[in-house]
């Protein structure tokens, strides 16, 4: 079987520029492409935050100062290419200091909805270019969702591209990229509108990824939960209508995880090592970590923690009102790492100053730091009000460090709720989207702990999970062949 053409679009692709986990899906995807042995290219916006002195960049000889043209403006870029690390996947960089160097990856700036239509027209230049029609071209949420419109109208007479597929993977619905329809001038797209849908144009609104959902062949998300909740009114964002008469074009499909960088057995970042049979290394690293945060190390005290963005989608409202009638009530640690709404980091500095024996944050992101929470943690905390697949549960999973969820989107499909009669189950999962289903979840994980024996069965139970990307990758080779009609 020849090997596929995979072109693969993204805002964002680890290592290079991160703010969530459509990052890390990128680049592991990307990397298990390579390694199955087809032709995946990877391209992304050159970010003045990218370190490139890390890697081995140059600039393509033929792929220098490319104008795009506008209606009265011009745009050029210049394209640079490294390879995806432990892996020999082109990643190939869109450089246009004066789109992309704003400090920033996204940005409220005037001009936000240009940025990725130049992303998503560079793509398409690059690969007329190249003399590559990809057979597939896999675009990631709103940022690179209007290529299957660029595709059908305005580089239609390309026969480069005449048997080239799309998919739109939604990692996030509730980012559309939605813009003023006055936009249509400026990008020079008046004589395409007809190809846009009407209703928004009638309300002065563009919309990528609605337009991107309706031209895709195929649309996947990031759960098999997910592809369900965003067909309801609750989940849906505004789609769901969209996403009802073309379910038969959606699929779900679990994130795997990278378990080269995610592995307590050989993360770099651990100055412990572990493995199911040999847990001493967890505890050592609870002290460590614990020490770190100046926090008192406490025999047989659970530790508790979260990793995330602080927005309201990840449960801090309902956490909020519990936080420090647990941290008064419960004898227990908590440790917090993320950065977002000022709401919930002052919450967090509250806590820490009202509780300095059991509660520590460290605000913002720090990689090395992440590692370290998930291997010295006994529980993490994901209470999602949605959570399209999440990464964090099943890093947990791994790391022996039991997850408690809410019963939504990945969460539900990665982490089997804990029976105690039965002495069955992954983690510990709440249903209702409440403070008090939030509490009793933290108090039937802090109950469990206590029996040492039957603890140490449920860690190993996740630890023994496996949501590997060489599982999950083959589900999206399957679906490529699919596509284009190859068995």
């Amino acid at each position: 079987m020849d090997p596929l053409k995979i072109c693969f679009i993204s805002s964002e692709i680890v290592p290079f520029a991160k703010t969530g986990g459509l990052a890390d899906v990128s680049g592991a995807l990307g990397k298990y492409l390579d390694q199955a042995g087809h032709d995946v290219r990877l391209f992304m916006p050159l970010y003045d935050k990218i370190d490139t002195d890390k890697y081995d960049m140059h600039v393509v000889d033929f792929l220098q100062n490319i104008t795009l043209n506008f209606n009265g403006f011009d745009i050029t870029f210049t394209v640079v290419t490294t390879k995806l690390p432990d892996s020999n996947a082109d990643v190939y960089l869109i450089h246009c200091p004066d789109l992309y160097h704003r400090g920033s990856i996204y940005t409220e700036d005037h001009d936000e909805y240009l940025r990725f239509v130049v992303l998503v027209r560079a793509v398409i230049e690059s690969c007329q270019r190249m003399g590559w029609g990809p057979d597939v071209f896999h675009c990631n949420d709103w940022q690179s969702a209007m290529l299957p419109f660029y595709l059908k109208t305005v580089y239609q007479w390309d026969d480069l591209f005449a048997n080239s597929r799309t998919i739109l993977t939604i990692h996030n619905i509730g980012y559309q990229g939605i813009f003023g329809s006055d936009r249509l001038g400026p990008l020079n797209l008046q004589e395409w509108a007809h190809m846009l849908p009407q209703d928004d144009l009638a309300d002065n609104m563009l919309n990528y990824m609605k337009t991107g959902l309706l031209l895709a062949d195929v649309i996947t998300t990031v759960s098999n939960t997910y592809a369900r909740e965003i067909q309801t009114a609750e989940y849906g964002a505004g789609m769901e209508y969209i996403l009802q008469q073309r379910s038969d074009h959606l699929i779900g499909i679990v994130n795997g995880v990278d378990y080269e960088d995610w592995n307590p057995e050989t993360d770099e970042h651990l100055t412990h090592k572990y493995s199911s049979k040999r847990l001493a290394g967890k505890e050592k690293n609870k002290k460590e970590l614990l020490e770190s945060f100046n926090l008192p190390y406490r025999k047989g005290v659970p530790l508790f923690s979260i990793i995330s963005r602080l927005t309201v989608q990840k449960g801090f409202d309902i956490l909020e009102e519990i936080l420090f009638e647990i941290l008064q009530n419960y004898d227990l640690q908590f440790i917090v790492l993320g950065s977002g709404d000022d709401r919930y980091a002052r919450l967090f500095h509250q806590a820490q100053y009202h509780f300095p024996q059991k509660f520590g944050f460290y605000e913002g992101y720090h990689i090395p730091l992440s590692h370290k929470i998930e291997a010295g943690s006994d529980i993490f905390v994901m209470p999602s009000r949605y959570e399209p697949c999440g990464l964090n549960q099943i890093y947990s999973l791994k790391y022996g460090t039991v997850p408690i969820v809410r019963k939504t989107g990945g969460l539900a499909d990665t982490v089997e709720f804990y029976d105690w009669e039965s002495d069955s189950g992954t983690g510990f999962v709440f249903e209702y989207y409440n403070s008090d289903s939030l509490k009793w979840a933290i108090d039937y994980a802090y109950t469990t702990y206590q029996h040492r024996d039957t603890w140490k069965r449920l860690m190993k139970r996740g630890m023994a999970q496996n949501f590997s990307w060489e599982l999950q990758v083959q589900k999206y080779v399957d679906l490529y062949q699919h596509l284009v009609g190859v068995s």
